[in-house]
Formats: structure tokens, sequence, C-alpha cells
């Protein structure tokens, strides 16, 4: 069972009907007493990365979330989902995240190195290139993602670099350590590619289900 963190900025109705098609089950909750009977957590985000850290702070489930990570269970964080999980980001001033991984969040410049202006934000489709093998990836074709987002992650570990884009930058599109995963990308909109994508991590959640029966 999936756990679908809704702390009133994640596209919960979007995420949800991925589930769906999947065929596997989820619920939807704000009650760390809840979601800490789920197998697997998916931390949706849209919106500013200050606002989110506010109420997860305010509503106590940054420390949920960070006692979530240390047991081990699957984390999946989704755009500014994966951002959170980071130590800082720039939006709006310093904002200190989950820290869960080691990196910093910064707004696209808007302007190349040669003067060349581009559109903030990084807005559609762009091809993924895998940098190491991880079962999150496991027969994911380096196809076109949807993303949408102003901030990209920075200065982060390369051993967590999973998968990127490019947009002027280097764009980390798919990070992970042990079990703390993360999708720049909305892989629930992002067709065939985005959706065996959720399928591997629902996978790694039965796995992990699996695993505590027989403990």
């Amino acid at each position: 069972m999936i756990g679908i963190v809704d702390y009133g900025m994640g596209n919960l109705h979007s995420v949800s009907k991925a589930l769906e098609r999947l065929n596997y089950q989820y619920f939807i909750s704000e009650n760390p007493a809840e979601l800490a009977k789920a197998d697997g957590l998916i931390l949706p985000g849209v919106g500013s990365f200050k606002d989110a850290m506010e109420i997860l702070r305010s509503t106590k489930l940054d420390q949920f979330l960070l006692n979530w990570a240390e047991s081990g269970k699957p984390l999946l964080g989704i755009c500014l989902g994966m951002q959170l999980l980071f130590e800082h980001s720039e939006e709006n001033g310093d904002t200190t995240g989950l820290s869960l991984l080691k990196g910093n969040v910064r707004r696209f410049k808007g302007e190349t190195d040669t003067g060349e202006r581009y559109k903030v934000p990084h807005m559609g489709w762009n091809r993924l290139q895998f940098h190491q093998q991880h079962p999150l990836l496991e027969n994911v074709d380096q196809g076109h993602v949807y993303f949408v987002h102003s901030y990209v992650v920075q200065e982060m570990e390369e051993s967590n670099l999973l998968a990127s884009s490019q947009y002027d930058v280097v764009v980390p599109a798919v990070v992970g350590k042990n079990n703390v995963l993360g999708a720049q990308f909305h892989p629930e909109k992002s067709s065939a590619v985005g959706m065996k994508l959720l399928e591997n991590f629902a996978t790694l959640v039965s796995k992990e289900r699996e695993a505590k029966v027989y403990e």
C-alpha cells in the first residue's frame, strides 16, 4: 500500500489516478499516524519550496518524513517533492529542506553563458539520459518526460544522480540514495516512460511489504 502525503501542495489527483491505472492500492492522508501504516510513500508537490517546508514543519510532517527515511522504507518525491529532499532552496529566500540528500535548489538563470535568453519555467517534454542502473529505472526507456519547474537541483552528489535532462544546465531528473528517491518531472503525466517508473516504485514498495510479512 502506497501512502500519498497530503500537505495541501501536491498534485494528488493525477498521482492517484496513475496508481489506479497501475491497479496499485493507495490512500491519501495528512495524518502521520495513518501514513505510518503505508509500505511506501509518495511526496508530491507543486508550488513554493518555502511554503511547502513551512507547512511540513507546522504539521510535524517534516519529522515524520525524516523518521520514515531512516526506517528504510521507500520514499518517492515528485517535482517540488523531490526538491524538498535536498538541503536548501533559494526560492523566496534561503530555506532549509529535509536534507535527506546533499544539494541546493537554484533558479534557472534564464540566460546562457553566451547571452542567449531561454524560457523559465522549464515547461514541456525533455529526454532522459541515464547515469547508472537502478531498480527505479529498470526497463524504463530513455524517452521524453514532462517537466514544469523554475528551480533546479545543483551541487548534488554525483553518486545520487540516476538520470538527467538538459535545459541550459544539467537537470537532475531522477535521484536516489538508498530508499530515498525523487523525480523532478511528473511521471504521472509522462506517458509510458513515467508510468513504468511509477510501476517500478510500486514494485519496490511491494518488496518492502513482502519483507515485512516474512520478518
